[in-house]
């Protein structure tokens, strides 16, 4: 083999060999690189376990309060259909109780004020003399 050959097939080894050992550091820097996401992420994972859990606890509270809300607005609500009920039964009552003594003492009212009408309409035909009467009273 001649120099120049040599020459050339030792850069050919040192390229292989240089190609090599960046390979070989590539695979160690992304081999560090994967255990440090990897405990980045066990980190993260342990810190956030916690947190989801209190947000777990903290929506199941929050469900409970709406269904005790909700179930107190039912409560509320047929309270006040309740009371509505009542109230206007009481009213229909009073207005029954006042209605009929009133009707009763407009009719007493309408009875009297006959009674004074005809009174009065008797009077007046007595003061009055009748036709027939003065024509037997003249002579």
């Amino acid at each position: 083999m001649t120099e120049r050959a040599e020459l050339f097939l030792g850069i050919i080894a040192f390229a292989t060999a240089a190609v090599a050992v960046g390979q070989l550091c590539v695979v160690v820097i992304t081999s560090r690189a994967a255990r440090r996401v990897a405990r980045l992420a066990q980190t993260v994972e342990l810190e956030l376990k916690p947190i989801f859990g209190h947000l777990n606890s903290i929506g199941r509270d929050a469900s409970r309060a709406a269904a005790l809300a909700s179930a107190q607005v039912e409560r509320a609500d047929r309270l006040f259909a309740d009371i509505s009920m009542r109230v206007e039964d009481a009213m229909n009552n009073v207005q029954a109780s006042i209605e009929q003594p009133a009707r009763e003492g407009r009719a007493v009212l309408a009875a009297f004020r006959a009674a004074f009408q005809a009174i009065l309409e008797m009077r007046r035909n007595r003061a009055r003399p009748r036709p027939d009467d003065e024509d037997a009273l003249f002579i």
